[in-house]
């Protein structure tokens, strides 16, 4: 049998459990992306003690309605790893152009970048045309 992890003072670790959930419900709203995708590529991209495909019970993904996922880790996971995965899958789907991943404690959030329609009426004259130097 093997022995227990203790600390330094002689008591057991305790376990570890992190909940992210990924919130895609403005690109789904607008049929830009799908969300099963994206589970299937965390699913499959996610290492766990340095080997990809290795989930097993530690790190379980499910897709929670039609714009949410949500990852349960029973491990030491960073949400910095879960946004660059992210940001990689829109990446690879050419959707990294408009959309970005924001993220606070435990929930990231894809959204369009804003886009503010600026006044370039310093390019023109008054009359429309041109400047000429």
């Amino acid at each position: 049998m093997a022995p227990i992890k203790t600390t330094k003072g002689g008591k057991k670790k305790e376990k570890v459990t992190h909940k992210f959930v990924i919130d895609a419900s403005q690109p789904v709203s607008d049929m830009i992306l799908d969300v099963a995708e994206l589970e299937k590529f965390l699913h499959d991209k996610i290492k766990v003690e340095g080997r990809i495909g290795n989930l097993g019970d530690v790190v379980k993904i499910s897709q929670e309605g039609e714009s949410k996922i949500v990852i349960v880790a029973h491990i030491q996971f960073s949400s910095r790893y879960l946004k660059w995965l992210t940001k990689k899958f829109l990446k690879k789907h050419r959707l990294r152009d408009w959309l970005r991943v924001v993220s606070s404690k435990r929930v990231l959030q894809i959204t369009f970048y804003n886009v503010e329609e600026d006044d370039f009426t310093g390019f023109y004259d008054d009359d429309g045309e041109d400047e000429e130097e």
